[in-house]
Parts: structure tokens; sequence; C-alpha cells
């Protein structure tokens, strides 16, 4: 998740890179803030601040953006502080430990739940981050070390050739339609034909 942060401006951070404002930096905010609730407060063991973007009347999705004075170390810093607490929270606990999710439909769980769930959003949230930061200047793949992407292929030439395969589809759509209209029709129209022969008594 982080290293998608390195070497970005704070105006590339914030910046909304979709038409529902998903931006890098409020990303990590908002994965922070909810790890620190699920390994948090419902066991017991409340993170060390309070967010006032979960406050009653704290702007909607509040957490998905970075307010002027969250500064992109303030935000990274955050998230250190919650893992910190979450490891903590995972190392005290046994796995079958109860605990309560309140806004869940069904709010008991265990601490194997929370961690197979915190997992997922986590990992959701990380590919969120890859489309992002490549939207941002290019960077792409698992780590600043290894990007994990095949070596042979023309990158910068994918995209046009995407594009190029998806203008043929509804086309091909098209052309199938058709064939499958005109098939129907000459079957439909060889049945009327018998139809009208047995009727007559001729073939």
């Amino acid at each position: 998740m982080l290293w998608k942060l390195d070497g970005v401006s704070e105006f590339d951070a914030r910046r909304p890179l979709t038409p529902t404002g998903s931006n890098l930096l409020g990303i990590v905010k908002h994965t922070a803030s909810v790890e620190a609730g699920y390994l948090g407060d419902c066991f017991g063991r409340p993170f060390e601040q309070t967010f006032p973007w979960f406050a009653d009347d704290a702007e909607a999705n509040a957490d998905m953006w970075a307010t002027a004075d969250e500064s992109l170390e303030s935000i990274v810093d955050l998230y250190h502080r919650v893992w910190r607490n979450s490891d903590a929270t995972i190392a005290a606990l046994d796995l079958d430990t109860a605990g309560h999710v309140p806004w869940w439909r069904t709010p008991e769980v265990t601490l194997q739940q929370i961690l197979v769930h915190v997992i997922a959003e986590t990992h959701r949230h990380a590919g969120h981050m890859d489309i992002l930061r490549e939207m941002v200047d290019g960077a792409a793949g698992l780590r600043a070390d290894n990007d994990n992407l095949p070596p042979d292929i023309d990158w910068d030439g994918v995209p046009a050739a995407v594009a190029e395969d998806g203008r043929t589809i509804p086309l091909k759509a098209t052309l199938l339609q058709s064939v499958i209209i005109l098939i129907i029709g000459h079957s439909g129209t060889c049945a009327r034909r018998d139809a009208i022969g047995e009727h007559s008594g001729h073939r």
C-alpha cells in the first residue's frame, strides 16, 4: 500500500482521479481508519486517538480524502501507528476471541473473522492504489524493487491494442446477431413452406 505514495507530491497524492473522487492519500487514510476500528474498538482495545471524520456531524466520506491540515507524512504515520495497534491486538488475543461489530447485521464475531475481513479489505484497496498510482505517473507493479511485470511486453502499445480489440466487439456482435436472424428467418420460412405443403397435399 504505502510504497504507492513514494515519490509523489502532496498534490498528486491528494488529487481525485476518478469521478467518485478516489485518491491515493484518501485510500490510505480510509484503510488505516477502518483497521483501527476493526482490530481495536471491536475487541475492547480502542486506538489511541478518535477520528473526527467518523463523527456524526462529519462530512460524508470524510475518511476518503485528506484535509489541508493533514499532510502526507501525517497520514502515513497514522497507518504505521494503526499497524502497531493491530499487531498488539493479534499478539494478545486468540483467534476465537469474541468481538463486536455494531454496524454489522450479525455483530458477534471472532478475531479470525475480522482478520480475514481486514485482509480482504486491504487487498481490495491495494488494487485501487495500483491503478491510481499508474494514472499519476505510470509507476506500476508489486513493489518498488520488483514490479513483477513481464519484461518482454511493449507496454506502450498495449492500450492501443486493447482499444482496437474493444472497438471490434460491437461489430462482431452485430454480425453474429445478423447471422442468427438469417438462420432463424430461413428456418421459419422452411417451416411455413412445409406447413403449406402439408395443407395442400404437395411437398
